[in-house]
């Protein structure tokens, strides 16, 4: 199974970026793949943020965070990032990204492995994660 590794978390202000990135180990080529970012927060379920097709052909985002994120793919550097802009203390919690796949029509997911708007989900083992802390 693919490992993904997550990095650019950290501390910022309320109003701060940040730029997340996720790149595969073992070789791995992420091109081909569709690729989600998942969150998850103390005491809450993990959610999907934010989802990208092969080549970006369709992205999906949670409503909280459409306007201020940004998910996108560079092939070259095998690498999908998560830019984050005007983050809020809400947007603070261990970042995850995953593979995605379409799920059966018949399936009943957890929400809390579904891209958002979206029939998509990660169906496996999650990587370490990325804090991101946005606190004053």
């Amino acid at each position: 199974q693919v490992q993904l590794v997550e990095s650019g978390g950290g501390s910022v202000h309320p109003g701060g970026s940040l730029r997340l990135s996720c790149e595969a180990s073992f070789g791995f080529t992420l091109e081909h793949e569709a690729i989600g970012w998942f969150r998850r927060a103390p005491g809450k379920e993990r959610e999907g943020v934010a989802c990208t097709t092969p080549s970006s052909t369709r992205t999906a985002y949670l409503d909280s965070v459409k306007g201020r994120f940004t998910i996108s793919r560079d092939d070259a550097k095998n690498t999908v990032y998560l830019q984050m802009n005007s983050l809020k203390a809400d947007d603070a919690a261990v970042y995850y990204c995953a593979t995605v796949r379409p799920l059966p029509p018949s399936s009943d997911p957890s929400p809390s492995i579904m891209c958002p708007d979206t029939f998509w989900a990660h169906e496996g083992s999650w990587g370490q994660g990325t804090q991101v802390t946005v606190s004053s």
